[in-house]
């Protein structure tokens, strides 16, 4: 193998007796930076505020998995729902897709909550707490002395803080914030069922955030590995443009009044710069690679070192590999017109199926084992069991059924008019008489209409029995 490609051999943070390397990334500054901090605090207010905001009673997002109740943008969904929640993950999985074949990581440098937390937040607490690289690098290497005490202290403790605080939120998305208050206003000793797993939790987060760190996304993170699978040459990533850094002559340190062009130099003046801010080690400079996340980091370090040795910016730039090579254009390729297509088709897919969606999912069955009963009347009589789930966290009264498909008479077993709980479920059986001149077969479809105050909420479709003989 060519000398060059031996960084593909080993990741970037593992040294060459195969132990771990620690990163200590340099602090970006920048134009990239800049907007990543609004992309990334815009997320997470988000993040933070979603299990807490309500809409008609609804929490925005809720993910209760033990007791199967689900709250999409305020929309409540159930198991019987699963079918939505399927085509909703589809999508997601084609949206990013879509994303990665044309932008590459572009996702996990910009809306992860992984590279959102490490580099937001945890990242801004440890250099404003232990400084910028170079000076967090010598307090690793000093002795534990007063100072290297306090500030790693101080530190570690902030971590377990903020761990703990993410955990509270996630715990407020599966069980709802709701109960969470009141989880909190109980005592952890009242719910210690809870309290634990909390806990442990709280120390996965800070084992992530505080030691793992960037190993998530490099060795953890199936989504790195599809790169292989989803980056072609036409795909825009962070990328070194080695046609104009390296030149005949390759990369050269910087002189005053240097005409590098004329001389065959290429622009890359080897400051390393690229490589010290990169949150995962690698240098971009040896192209494309499994560990880079297309943080910028590289671009805004670049950009500002050819600005102070004006030169043109943009070395490390998004490019695709064609646009470094042919200087050729971005292009809406076959292959992406395709997951554009099928991503049309299932969004529309989505869209049709919550617009039919009703407040009330009603199941009407006949009753197993029975057969038809002839009344003195002549009329033929068949036993049905319901089922009516309320989708929604409001009350529904003046429930009742109407026969609509033929003339005919429901008699309920119980109560005519009933109520249902929110998210609650309601049983019971009813007898169903039709005349006989109605029925054609032995096997009649019929439909029941579900009434709450005087309007339609569902409708089931269902078999009726009757005699052979009739028609």
């Amino acid at each position: 193998m060519d000398n060059q490609e031996k960084f593909r051999d080993s990741i970037g943070t593992l040294d060459e007796e195969g132990k771990r390397s620690w990163v200590y990334p340099k602090k970006p500054i920048g134009v990239f930076y800049k907007y990543r901090k609004y992309v990334s605090y815009f997320l997470l207010l988000f993040l933070f505020a979603a299990p807490f905001i309500k809409i008609n009673g609804n929490q925005f997002l809720l993910f209760n998995i033990l007791e199967r109740k689900f709250n999409i943008f305020g929309f409540p969904f159930w198991p019987q729902d699963f079918y939505l929640f399927v085509i909703a993950m589809l999508i997601g999985v084609v949206f990013i897709a879509l994303f990665t074949v044309a932008f590459g990581r572009i996702f996990c440098g910009w809306i992860c909550p992984q590279t959102i937390f490490m580099e937001m937040v945890f990242r801004r607490i440890e250099y404003a707490i232990e400084g910028d690289r170079g000076k967090q690098i010598r307090l690793d290497k000093a002795p534990w002395n007063k100072d290297k005490i306090l500030k790693k202290g101080t530190k570690w403790i902030i971590f377990a803080i903020i761990s703990f605080l993410i955990a509270n939120v996630f715990l407020a998305y599966l069980i709802s914030s709701d109960e969470l208050f009141k989880y909190i206003t109980n005592g952890p000793s009242s719910h210690l069922g809870t309290f634990i797993p909390l806990l442990i939790f709280t120390g996965v987060f800070y084992f992530i955030f505080a030691w793992f760190r960037e190993q998530v996304c490099i060795i953890a993170c199936p989504y790195g590995r599809l790169q292989g699978a989803l980056l072609d040459k036409k795909s825009i990533v962070v990328a070194y443009d080695h046609k104009r850094g390296e030149r005949e002559e390759g990369r050269q340190r910087f002189r005053k009044n240097q005409d590098r062009a004329a001389e065959g130099v290429g622009d890359c003046i080897d400051c390393s710069q690229c490589v010290h801010v990169c949150p995962t080690g690698i240098d971009i400079r040896n192209g494309t690679q499994l560990e880079c996340v297309n943080c910028t980091a590289c671009i805004d370090a670049c950009d500002s070192i050819m600005e102070s040795v004006d030169l043109p910016k943009g070395l490390i730039r998004y490019a695709s590999e064609e646009n470094i090579e042919k200087k050729s254009k971005f292009k809406f390729t076959p292959r992406l017109k395709g997951y554009t297509a099928v991503l049309v088709i299932l969004t529309g897919l989505l869209v049709g199926l919550l617009l039919i969606r009703s407040d009330v999912e009603a199941k009407v069955l006949r009753l197993p084992g029975q057969l038809y009963e002839q009344k003195e009347n002549g009329n033929i009589s068949n036993v049905f069991t319901y089922k009516l789930l309320n989708k929604t966290n409001t009350l529904m009264d003046s429930i009742h059924f109407k026969l609509a498909s033929m003339p005919g008479e429901i008699k309920m077993v119980k109560k005519e008019y009933f109520t249902i709980e929110k998210g609650g479920m309601q049983k019971g059986t009813f007898f169903i008489e039709i005349d006989p001149s109605h029925l054609n077969d032995s096997k009649n479809k019929i439909e029941v209409e579900v009434y709450s105050k005087g309007r339609i909420i569902d409708r089931a479709t269902t078999n009726f029995m009757g005699p052979r003989t009739f028609r």
